[in-house]
């Protein structure tokens, strides 16, 4: 697997040449939220459907 530095990298270069650096800001971001997001299914830190549904009842009462 690459390092997140590669990535990055990787990232940048495939970005077109008239990227801003609030384009590349932004797709750091949602870069860094997907694989947050990736780390939580693995460790099992979510909620089913059936589960947000439950809160949500709650918290719309």
């Amino acid at each position: 697997m690459p390092t997140i530095k590669e990535l990055v990298m990787s990232m940048v270069k495939k970005m077109p040449e008239n990227a801003t650096l609030e384009d590349i800001m932004e797709s750091l971001y949602v870069k860094q939220k997907i694989l947050k997001g990736q780390k939580q299914l693995e460790t099992g830190q979510f909620y089913t459907h059936e589960e947000a549904k439950e809160i949500m009842k709650e918290w719309l009462k």
